[in-house]
Protein backbone atom coordinates (compact mmCIF):
# COMPACT_ATOMS: atom_id res chain seq x y z
CA UNK A 1 0.00 0.00 0.00
CA UNK A 2 1.19 3.53 -0.48
CA UNK A 3 2.40 5.37 2.03
CA UNK A 4 0.85 8.20 1.71
CA UNK A 5 -2.38 6.23 1.87
CA UNK A 6 -1.80 4.72 4.87
CA UNK A 7 -0.49 7.84 6.68
CA UNK A 8 -4.40 9.56 5.56
CA UNK A 9 -2.01 12.24 3.19
CA UNK A 10 -5.21 13.09 0.41
CA UNK A 11 -3.43 15.54 -2.19
CA UNK A 12 -4.89 19.04 -3.20
CA UNK A 13 -7.17 18.90 -5.64
CA UNK A 14 -5.87 21.37 -8.32
CA UNK A 15 -8.74 22.11 -9.82
CA UNK A 16 -10.68 23.82 -6.80
CA UNK A 17 -7.62 24.68 -5.65
CA UNK A 18 -8.32 28.39 -6.07
CA UNK A 19 -11.78 28.31 -4.93
CA UNK A 20 -10.55 26.87 -1.43
CA UNK A 21 -9.74 29.59 0.63
CA UNK A 22 -9.27 27.61 3.98
CA UNK A 23 -6.17 26.44 5.79
CA UNK A 24 -4.49 23.19 4.74
CA UNK A 25 -4.68 20.34 7.07
CA UNK A 26 -1.79 19.29 8.89
CA UNK A 27 -0.12 16.00 8.65
CA UNK A 28 0.18 13.51 11.32
CA UNK A 29 3.90 13.28 11.63
CA UNK A 30 4.19 17.18 11.25
CA UNK A 31 3.60 18.65 14.63
CA UNK A 32 2.75 22.26 13.28
CA UNK A 33 -0.38 23.39 10.99
CA UNK A 34 0.08 24.60 8.14
CA UNK A 35 -0.08 28.14 7.03
CA UNK A 36 -0.38 29.69 10.58
CA UNK A 37 -3.09 27.64 11.42
CA UNK A 38 -1.81 26.81 14.91
CA UNK A 39 -1.26 30.18 15.76
CA UNK A 40 -5.59 31.06 15.39
CA UNK A 41 -6.41 27.57 17.17
CA UNK A 42 -3.86 28.62 20.31
CA UNK A 43 -5.27 31.95 19.78
CA UNK A 44 -8.85 30.65 19.86
CA UNK A 45 -8.67 28.60 23.28
CA UNK A 46 -6.27 31.37 24.92
CA UNK A 47 -9.41 33.52 24.30
CA UNK A 48 -11.57 30.71 25.50
CA UNK A 49 -9.74 30.70 28.44
CA UNK A 50 -9.62 34.24 29.08
CA UNK A 51 -13.47 34.40 28.93
CA UNK A 52 -13.95 31.96 31.26
CA UNK A 53 -11.84 33.40 33.54
CA UNK A 54 -13.66 36.31 33.49
CA UNK A 55 -17.22 34.49 33.84
CA UNK A 56 -15.66 32.98 36.37
CA UNK A 57 -14.67 36.16 38.20
CA UNK A 58 -17.81 38.00 37.71
CA UNK A 59 -19.58 35.44 39.05
CA UNK A 60 -17.65 35.52 42.14
CA UNK A 61 -18.41 39.05 42.79
CA UNK A 62 -21.89 39.08 42.70
CA UNK A 63 -24.07 39.76 45.72
CA UNK A 64 -24.72 36.81 47.39
CA UNK A 65 -29.04 36.89 47.84
CA UNK A 66 -28.24 35.84 51.50
CA UNK A 67 -31.34 37.78 53.42
CA UNK A 68 -34.38 39.36 52.48
CA UNK A 69 -32.81 42.70 52.11
CA UNK A 70 -30.48 41.63 48.94
CA UNK A 71 -27.85 43.77 50.08
CA UNK A 72 -23.75 42.30 49.21
CA UNK A 73 -22.76 40.72 52.39
CA UNK A 74 -22.49 37.36 53.40
CA UNK A 75 -23.41 34.92 55.70
CA UNK A 76 -26.57 37.52 56.60
CA UNK A 77 -24.21 39.98 58.19
CA UNK A 78 -26.44 42.88 58.42
CA UNK A 79 -28.72 40.81 60.32
CA UNK A 80 -25.54 40.41 62.76
CA UNK A 81 -25.05 44.18 62.77
CA UNK A 82 -28.79 45.17 63.55
CA UNK A 83 -28.80 42.48 66.48
CA UNK A 84 -25.81 43.49 67.65
CA UNK A 85 -27.05 47.19 67.28
CA UNK A 86 -29.88 46.48 69.53
CA UNK A 87 -27.81 44.74 71.96
CA UNK A 88 -26.03 47.59 72.36
CA UNK A 89 -28.66 49.59 73.26
CA UNK A 90 -29.81 47.50 75.90
CA UNK A 91 -26.54 47.42 77.35
CA UNK A 92 -26.37 51.25 77.46
CA UNK A 93 -29.90 51.85 78.81
CA UNK A 94 -29.15 49.44 81.19
CA UNK A 95 -25.95 51.40 82.27
CA UNK A 96 -27.90 54.81 81.82
CA UNK A 97 -30.88 53.47 84.42
CA UNK A 98 -27.38 52.19 86.87
CA UNK A 99 -25.84 55.97 86.68
CA UNK A 100 -28.93 58.18 86.75
CA UNK A 101 -30.31 56.14 89.81
CA UNK A 102 -27.20 57.95 91.45
CA UNK A 103 -26.38 60.74 90.17
CA UNK A 104 -30.10 62.69 89.89
CA UNK A 105 -32.38 62.97 93.01
CA UNK A 106 -36.26 63.10 92.23
CA UNK A 107 -38.00 66.52 92.36
CA UNK A 108 -38.62 67.67 96.28
CA UNK A 109 -42.70 67.88 96.32
CA UNK A 110 -45.27 66.92 98.79
CA UNK A 111 -46.89 63.52 99.03
CA UNK A 112 -49.67 63.26 95.97
CA UNK A 113 -53.39 63.41 97.18
CA UNK A 114 -56.03 60.56 95.78
CA UNK A 115 -57.52 63.34 93.59
CA UNK A 116 -53.99 64.33 91.97
CA UNK A 117 -53.17 60.50 91.49
CA UNK A 118 -56.73 60.02 89.54
CA UNK A 119 -56.01 63.05 86.77
CA UNK A 120 -52.85 62.06 85.88
CA UNK A 121 -54.76 59.79 83.72
CA UNK A 122 -56.74 62.56 82.59
CA UNK A 123 -54.45 63.53 80.45
CA UNK A 124 -50.05 63.91 80.01
CA UNK A 125 -49.69 67.28 80.54
CA UNK A 126 -51.75 67.26 84.09
CA UNK A 127 -49.08 64.47 84.72
CA UNK A 128 -46.11 66.56 83.60
CA UNK A 129 -47.50 69.80 85.42
CA UNK A 130 -47.47 67.85 88.39
CA UNK A 131 -43.68 67.18 90.31
CA UNK A 132 -44.90 64.11 92.12
CA UNK A 133 -46.40 63.01 89.06
CA UNK A 134 -43.49 63.94 87.33
CA UNK A 135 -41.40 61.70 90.23
CA UNK A 136 -43.70 58.38 89.35
CA UNK A 137 -43.34 58.34 85.88
CA UNK A 138 -39.96 58.88 85.79
CA UNK A 139 -39.88 56.12 88.24
CA UNK A 140 -41.35 54.11 85.78
CA UNK A 141 -39.13 55.11 82.76
CA UNK A 142 -36.50 54.18 84.64
CA UNK A 143 -37.43 50.45 84.69
CA UNK A 144 -37.72 51.03 80.87
CA UNK A 145 -34.46 52.54 80.48
CA UNK A 146 -35.81 55.29 78.88
CA UNK A 147 -35.00 57.92 82.20
CA UNK A 148 -33.10 60.06 79.90
CA UNK A 149 -35.76 61.41 78.19
CA UNK A 150 -37.25 63.07 81.49
CA UNK A 151 -33.84 64.42 82.38
CA UNK A 152 -33.43 65.88 79.46
CA UNK A 153 -36.97 67.43 79.33
CA UNK A 154 -36.33 68.82 82.97
CA UNK A 155 -32.78 70.04 82.01
CA UNK A 156 -34.46 71.79 79.19
CA UNK A 157 -37.19 73.18 81.74
CA UNK A 158 -34.33 74.82 83.54
CA UNK A 159 -32.54 76.20 80.68
CA UNK A 160 -35.46 78.23 79.75
CA UNK A 161 -35.46 79.60 83.82
CA UNK A 162 -32.11 80.83 83.10
CA UNK A 163 -31.16 84.60 82.36
CA UNK A 164 -27.07 85.16 82.56
CA UNK A 165 -25.56 84.67 79.63
CA UNK A 166 -22.60 82.26 80.50
CA UNK A 167 -24.52 79.94 82.40
CA UNK A 168 -26.92 79.52 79.29
CA UNK A 169 -24.09 78.81 77.58
CA UNK A 170 -22.46 76.36 79.97
CA UNK A 171 -26.02 74.70 80.75
CA UNK A 172 -26.19 74.39 76.71
CA UNK A 173 -22.90 72.91 76.19
CA UNK A 174 -23.76 70.61 79.31
CA UNK A 175 -27.07 69.39 77.91
CA UNK A 176 -25.60 68.71 74.06
CA UNK A 177 -23.12 66.30 75.61
CA UNK A 178 -24.83 64.89 77.66
CA UNK A 179 -28.30 64.18 75.64
CA UNK A 180 -27.78 65.32 72.20
CA UNK A 181 -23.78 63.91 71.08
CA UNK A 182 -23.55 60.42 70.11
CA UNK A 183 -21.38 59.57 72.30
CA UNK A 184 -22.95 59.73 74.89
CA UNK A 185 -24.40 57.04 76.82
CA UNK A 186 -27.91 59.19 77.39
CA UNK A 187 -28.05 60.39 74.09
CA UNK A 188 -32.00 60.75 73.54
CA UNK A 189 -33.80 59.57 70.08
CA UNK A 190 -33.82 62.83 67.82
CA UNK A 191 -34.61 62.72 63.86
CA UNK A 192 -31.40 64.79 61.68
CA UNK A 193 -33.76 67.80 61.14
CA UNK A 194 -33.73 68.41 64.97
CA UNK A 195 -30.13 67.61 65.81
CA UNK A 196 -29.45 69.92 62.62
CA UNK A 197 -31.43 72.93 64.36
CA UNK A 198 -29.46 72.28 67.35
CA UNK A 199 -26.32 72.86 65.79
CA UNK A 200 -27.11 75.91 63.88
CA UNK A 201 -28.14 76.81 67.62
CA UNK A 202 -25.24 76.13 69.51
CA UNK A 203 -23.32 78.85 67.80
CA UNK A 204 -24.87 81.14 69.62
CA UNK A 205 -26.97 79.27 73.09
CA UNK A 206 -30.17 80.84 74.18
CA UNK A 207 -33.14 79.50 76.58
CA UNK A 208 -34.75 78.21 73.65
CA UNK A 209 -32.24 76.42 72.02
CA UNK A 210 -33.34 73.01 72.31
CA UNK A 211 -36.61 73.77 72.52
CA UNK A 212 -37.62 71.76 69.25
CA UNK A 213 -36.12 68.81 70.58
CA UNK A 214 -37.76 69.27 73.84
CA UNK A 215 -41.09 69.34 72.35
CA UNK A 216 -39.95 65.95 70.34
CA UNK A 217 -39.05 63.75 73.74
CA UNK A 218 -42.55 65.31 74.90
CA UNK A 219 -44.50 63.78 71.78
CA UNK A 220 -42.64 60.26 72.52
CA UNK A 221 -43.12 60.22 75.83
CA UNK A 222 -46.62 61.06 75.18
CA UNK A 223 -47.34 58.81 72.34
CA UNK A 224 -45.36 55.70 73.55
CA UNK A 225 -44.60 55.78 77.43
CA UNK A 226 -47.23 57.25 78.93
CA UNK A 227 -49.66 54.50 77.53
CA UNK A 228 -48.17 51.84 79.40
CA UNK A 229 -47.29 53.62 82.12
CA UNK A 230 -51.22 54.15 83.02
CA UNK A 231 -51.22 50.32 82.70
CA UNK A 232 -48.41 49.77 84.89
CA UNK A 233 -48.15 48.05 88.28
CA UNK A 234 -46.62 51.28 89.68
CA UNK A 235 -49.56 53.48 89.08
CA UNK A 236 -52.16 50.65 89.84
CA UNK A 237 -50.56 50.35 93.11
CA UNK A 238 -50.51 54.03 93.86
CA UNK A 239 -53.77 54.41 92.61
CA UNK A 240 -55.03 51.44 95.27
CA UNK A 241 -53.16 52.41 97.78
CA UNK A 242 -54.28 56.10 97.84
CA UNK A 243 -58.31 54.74 97.62
CA UNK A 244 -57.32 52.55 100.46
CA UNK A 245 -56.08 55.11 102.66
CA UNK A 246 -58.84 57.13 101.74
CA UNK A 247 -61.78 54.68 103.00
CA UNK A 248 -60.14 53.95 105.90
CA UNK A 249 -59.70 57.95 106.49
Amino acid sequence: MCLRKRSGYRPPDLINAKIYTGPIPAERGGGELAMGGGRSETSALSGAGEARGLTTTQNSQRPNACCFCWCCCCSCSCLTIRNEEERRKRRRRKRISQDTKMETKLEPCPKPSVEEIRMWSQSFDKLMRNPAGRNVFREFLRTEYSEENMLFWLACEDLKQEINKSAIEEKARSIYEDYISILSPKEVSLDARVREVINRKMQDPSPHTFEDAQLQIYTLMHRDSYPRFLSSNIYKTLVQGGSRSSSES
